[in-house]
C-alpha cells in the first residue's frame, strides 16, 4: 500500500508540472516544519537606436595565373583600405577577416579547364558615424570597381550599460508582480528573494533600406538607416514565504 500512494503523488506531481511550465510553486520540508518558496521568471525588454554599424569589404579577383591574381588582389585591398580609412573609419576599425587562393576550373567539356586562380581578402569595417555609413559604402565600392564584395549588415550599441540596466528593473517588477499575485491566490506572505538567475539577449535589428529610384545618380547615396534594438533581460527569482 506504501508503494502505491507514493506512484499516486509522483503523478499528481507530474501533472501540476504539466498544466505550469512557466511558474513553479514548491513545497518543501519534514512534517510539521515546511518551507514555502514561489519560483517565478520576469521580463524586462527596452529599445535603443545602434550607433556602431559592422560590415564586410572585399575583393574577389580572378586572373589567368596565382602571381596575377595575388598582385592584382593586393592593390584593389590597399584601395579597399585607404578608402575606408580616408573617409573616417580608423585603422584600429579595420580587421582582415578572410584570406584565399583558390584555382577555378570550367567543367563545361570533357575534360576540366583551368580557368585561372581567385584571390579573396576581406576585411570587417566598424563605421561608428552612422550618419556617414552610406558615403563611406559609396566611396569604397568606387575605389574598387567591379571586382568588390560587401556583405555582412550587421548594428550594435557600443554601450548598452544603460538599456540593461533599464531591462533587469522592468524584469523584477515582472517577476514581483507575479510572485505577489501567486501569494495572494495561495493566501501566504512573501518573503526576500532567495535565488536569482539572469539571462540577456541583444538581438541584432535589420537595417532599413529607404527607395530611392527617382533620385538623381549625381546625388545618389546608398540609404542604410539603424532601426531600433532590442535589449531583453529574464529573471528567475524564487521568494521565501511565510
Amino acid at each position: 500500500m506504501r508503494r502505491i500512494a507514493v506512484i499516486t503523488i509522483a503523478a499528481a506531481s507530474l501533472l501540476v508540472a504539466a498544466c505550469t511550465p512557466d511558474v513553479t510553486v514548491e513545497n518543501s520540508g519534514s512534517v510539521g516544519e515546511a518551507a514555502n518558496g514561489i519560483a517565478v521568471s520576469g521580463t524586462g525588454e527596452v529599445y535603443g537606436t545602434p550607433d556602431t554599424l559592422q560590415m564586410r569589404f572585399g575583393v574577389s579577383v580572378l586572373r589567368p595565373t596565382v602571381e596575377q591574381a595575388v598582385g592584382d588582389a593586393a592593390a584593389l585591398a590597399d584601395e579597399l583600405i585607404s578608402s575606408l580609412e580616408a573617409t573616417g573609419v580608423a585603422a584600429d576599425d579595420i580587421q582582415t577577416a578572410n584570406y584565399s587562393i583558390n584555382p577555378e576550373y570550367d567543367y563545361s567539356g570533357d575534360q576540366r579547364k583551368l580557368v585561372g586562380y581567385r584571390v579573396d581578402n576581406t576585411v570587417v569595417a566598424k563605421i561608428r558615424d552612422l550618419d556617414s555609413a552610406g558615403s563611406v559604402i559609396d566611396a569604397t565600392v568606387a575605389s574598387v570597381g567591379n571586382e568588390i564584395q560587401v556583405s555582412g549588415v550587421s548594428f550594435s550599441i557600443e554601450d548598452d550599460t544603460e538599456l540593461i540596466a533599464a531591462a533587469r528593473t522592468a524584469a523584477w517588477d515582472d517577476a514581483l508582480a507575479k510572485a505577489e499575485q501567486l501569494a495572494t491566490l495561495a493566501g501566504v506572505e512573501i518573503g526576500e528573494a532567495v535565488m536569482i538567475s539572469e539571462s540577456f539577449s541583444s538581438p541584432t535589428p535589420l537595417p532599413v533600406y529607404r527607395d530611392f529610384a527617382a533620385a538623381d545618380e549625381a546625388v545618389f547615396e546608398t540609404p542604410i538607416e539603424a532601426g531600433q534594438q532590442q535589449v531583453a533581460v529574464t529573471l528567475q527569482v524564487r521568494f521565501a514565504t511565510g
